[in-house]
């Protein structure tokens, strides 16, 4: 079983001028506009059983993919798909926007403080985590680096989430890319608390960096935290597998490696009943 916990759909519009202004100098080519089909057809050739797909939202800097955009795009994938809504908790009526989530059906919130400019640790968050809670919701955190000048990387840190789980130990939250470049501080962070966890996706694409963040899981005792994940369509599922098993080659003497089983662990993992979710395909 694949089970690909880091999917966009989002339209290029969603952006508004961030991705224009600041990611495209980084990443030398616009933000593509992914059909269904192009969808459907990324998550077969890697044999990704079921994605969980999400757009983002960071008010602030123009960014926003309607609840709407998101449930019909997945009623039109033949991928089985569970919808994360994407949500910025500085609006005023986050709590509508929550309730039409769960009202159709999605299963997890992404949250991206880098953009956003909201603080993680403010008290003032809390009834939303009570909230998510409440719901059985996943939160998916965008954990790191941007190119965007006006991001604050002092909000997107793995210890962060820490603090979270301390007060709220019952939400089950996911570190995207396991939280580059601070992925050490993350290692810490998932042992000391059950209800976190951490994708890959984007790891392999700084090999050393990638590296040496899953050796780093292996000291740790963390690697049967560590769920799959591609950032499609930055990268194709495909790809980023490719990605982690070349990491696996990497040879330094008698240094510690990436073992095979930590890898192909990572890839084949049951992220589903990790995470609390139901299993989207059909009863077979």
């Amino acid at each position: 079983m694949i089970v690909d916990v880091h999917t966009h759909n989002l339209l290029p519009e969603h952006w508004g001028d961030e991705h224009r202004k600041n990611w495209e100098p980084a990443y030398g080519k616009p933000y593509p506009h992914i059909t269904p089909a192009q969808y459907d057809e990324a998550m077969q050739e890697a044999g990704v059983d079921v994605g969980i797909v999400f757009g983002l939202a960071a008010t602030r800097a123009g960014v926003h993919t309607p609840n709407s955009f998101v449930a019909d795009y997945c009623a039109q994938l033949k991928t089985p798909t569970i919808a994360f809504t994407a949500l910025d908790p500085l609006d005023t009526d986050w709590r509508e926007q929550l309730e039409e989530a769960v009202a159709l059906g999605f299963k997890g919130v992404k949250l991206y403080p880098v953009l956003s400019l909201f603080d993680p640790l403010s008290e003032d968050f809390d009834p939303f985590y009570r909230m998510c809670t409440a719901h059985g919701l996943v939160i998916l955190w965008h954990m790191g680096a941007t190119p965007s000048p006006q991001g604050r990387l002092s909000i997107s840190q793995p210890l962060i989430i820490e603090e979270v789980a301390r007060r709220h130990p019952d939400l089950t939250q996911i570190m995207a890319h396991m939280g580059h470049p601070w992925q050490r501080d993350s290692m810490v962070v998932l042992r000391k608390h059950s209800r976190v966890f951490a994708d890959v996706s984007a790891a392999w694409s700084r090999p050393m960096d990638g590296f040496m963040a899953l050796v780093a899981a292996q000291e740790w005792g963390v690697t049967d935290k560590l769920l799959f994940g591609s950032d499609f369509p930055l990268w194709r599922p495909s790809v980023a597998i490719d990605g982690l098993r070349r990491i696996a080659g990497f040879r330094a003497g008698d240094l510690p490696h990436v073992l095979d089983e930590t890898v192909e662990g990572i890839i084949h993992r049951d992220a589903l009943s990790l995470l609390g979710l139901d299993d989207p395909r059909p009863s077979r």
